[in-house]
């Protein structure tokens, strides 16, 4: 069973530069290395640019949850700590 993930991250007013640097990282090695994923994608908001939302397509909640547990997931969640202020994650499931 496929998953859609919606992440959405509200970075803190003065770490928008840093936010934007780890999920441009984080982005870059799940798409190359993290088995499972279908694609990664990431987005900054126009107008409220402390807004970011990753859409994400896996295979399987296994291999979504391999995702979760990797070094580079959580050397992001790490390196971002202090710098989020908000991080919602909807996962979805494709009915039409």
């Amino acid at each position: 069973m496929a998953l859609t993930i919606v992440a959405t991250i509200k970075a803190n007013a003065d770490s928008v530069d840093l936010m934007k640097s780890e999920l441009l990282k984080l982005a870059q090695i799940t798409n190359a290395v993290d088995e499972g994923c279908i694609n990664y994608h990431l987005h900054q908001d126009n107008e409220a640019p402390m807004l970011f939302v990753v859409y994400e397509n896996w295979e399987s909640p296994e291999l979504l949850q391999k995702h979760v547990d990797s070094a580079h997931f959580q050397a992001f969640m790490a390196a971002t700590e202090d710098a989020t202020e908000e991080f919602t994650v909807n996962t979805l499931t494709q009915i039409g």
